[in-house]
C-alpha cells in the first residue's frame, strides 16, 4: 500500500509516520508538507531515509497531483491549527483547512483513492458544561480555527455522499507529547518553566481539556484506517480532563519551580470552557488509550528537557508571537 500523509512533518503527522513505519513495514509512505512555521524536517530526522518527502502545499493542485496519482490512501493532517493564531490570521485557516481539504478530495476522486482519512478535532462541537459529545451531535464551532475544521469535515462528508469517496473522519481531544510546537499550551508551560519565565494562563485558568497522548491518537487513526467504516466519524478521547491551571501547576511541581511563575492574563475571544468527547465507537473497533496523563506528562517533560536543540531555535524565531498580548 502506498500512503500519502499530508502535514507529515508536523506534530501529529510525524508521530503517525513513526507509528506506520513500526507497524506496517511493507507500506510506502509519501509525506507532503508545506514546511510552514509548524512543519519541521527535524520532526522526521530519525526516519527521513524511510519515507519519500515532498515539499508542497495542499492548496496547490500541481503539488498534490504529482504525489497523489499512484497512492491508495490519503491521511490528511495538513492544517492550520492554533486557535490564538486563527484570531489574527483567519484567511490562512480558511485557505488551508477548507480549500486545501477540498483540493485533496477532488484529486482523490480523480485518481480513485481507496481510503481518505480526514483528521479533525473535538473543537468542532464547541463547548459543553456537563455532557460529552457523540459523533451525531451538532457542530457549533466558536472560533475561526474550529469553524475551518468543521467546514473541512462537512466537505469531506459531502464528497462521500455525492461521489462515494471513501472518507472517514477522526475527531480527537487535546493532543500533547514530543515534537509539539512551542506555541501550544503544554510545550509553552514546560519551556517557560525550564527558563524561569512566567506561565501565561488565559482568564481564570478553569478551562477544561481532555488530554490525549499523541501516539495514542495516532494509534486510533491507524485503527480507523484498518477497520473503520467509510462515511463514518470516530471521536477519540482519553478520559483525562484537566483544568488549564491544574496542568500548569503539575508542570511546575515536576520541574521543582515555584507557583508564583503562573501569570493570569486577559482571556482570549471565543475561548471554549470545556471540551469532552465520548469515544465508544472507536473503542468498538478495538482501540483504547494506553497512556495516563501522569505518565504522558512526565514523558513530555523529559523529552523537552532532553531536546533543547529542537525547541530553542523555534522559540528564538517566534518569541514575538506572544498572542495573549494582542487580545
Amino acid at each position: 500500500m502506498k500512503i500519502l500523509i499530508t502535514g507529515g512533518a508536523g506534530f501529529i503527522g510525524s508521530n503517525f509516520v513513526r507509528l506506520m513505519l513500526q507497524k506496517h513495514k511493507g507500506n510506502e509512505l509519501v509525506v507532503l508538507d508545506k514546511l510552514t512555521y509548524a512543519g519541521n524536517l527535524n520532526n522526521l530526522k530519525d526516519v527521513m531515509n524511510q519515507v519519500t518527502f515532498v515539499k508542497g502545499d495542499i492548496c496547490r493542485e500541481k503539488n498534490v497531483e504529482k504525489v497523489i496519482k499512484d497512492c491508495d490512501t490519503v491521511v490528511n493532517f495538513a492544517a492550520e491549527t492554533h486557535v490564538d493564531r486563527s484570531l489574527l490570521e483567519t484567511e490562512a485557516f480558511i485557505k488551508t483547512d477548507i480549500y486545501g481539504t477540498y483540493n485533496l478530495l477532488e484529486l482523490s476522486r480523480k485518481h480513485g483513492v481507496e481510503k481518505f482519512i480526514q483528521v479533525s478535532t473535538d473543537e468542532v462541537y464547541g463547548s459543553t458544561e456537563k455532557d460529552s459529545f457523540s459523533e451525531t451531535d451538532t457542530l457549533n464551532p466558536s472560533n475561526p480555527y474550529s469553524a475551518s475544521k468543521a467546514g473541512a469535515d462537512l466537505i469531506a462528508l459531502a464528497y462521500h455522499q455525492t461521489y462515494q469517496i471513501p472518507v472517514i473522519i477522526t475527531r480527537s481531544s487535546n493532543n500533547y507529547g514530543p515534537f509539539q510546537h512551542p506555541e501550544k499550551f503544554l510545550p509553552k508551560m514546560i519551556i517557560n518553566a525550564l527558563q524561569d519565565k512566567p506561565l501565561p494562563i488565559y482568564g481564570d485558568g478553569q478551562n477544561i481539556r481532555d488530554w490525549l497522548f499523541a501516539m495514542d491518537n495516532c494509534d486510533a487513526i491507524e485503527t480507523v484506517l484498518q477497520r473503520g467504516r467509510n462515511g463514518e466519524i470516530y471521536n477519540v478521547s482519553a478520559g483525562e480532563e484537566k483544568k488549564n491551571i491544574e496542568v500548569a501547576k503539575c508542570v511546575l511541581e515536576r520541574l521543582g519551580k515555584p507557583e508564583k511563575l503562573v501569570m493570569f492574563v486577559k482571556d482570549r475571544p471565543g475561548h471554549d470552557r470545556r471540551y469532552s468527547l465520548e469515544s465508544k465507537k472507536v473503542q468498538e473497533l478495538g482501540w483504547n488509550p494506553k497512556t495516563r496523563f501522569s505518565e504522558g506528562l512526565q514523558k513530555t517533560i523529559d523529552w523537552y528537557k532532553a531536546n533543547e536543540w529542537w525547541w530553542k531555535p523555534i522559540v528564538a524565531s517566534v518569541e514575538k508571537f506572544e498572542y495573549w498580548k494582542k487580545f
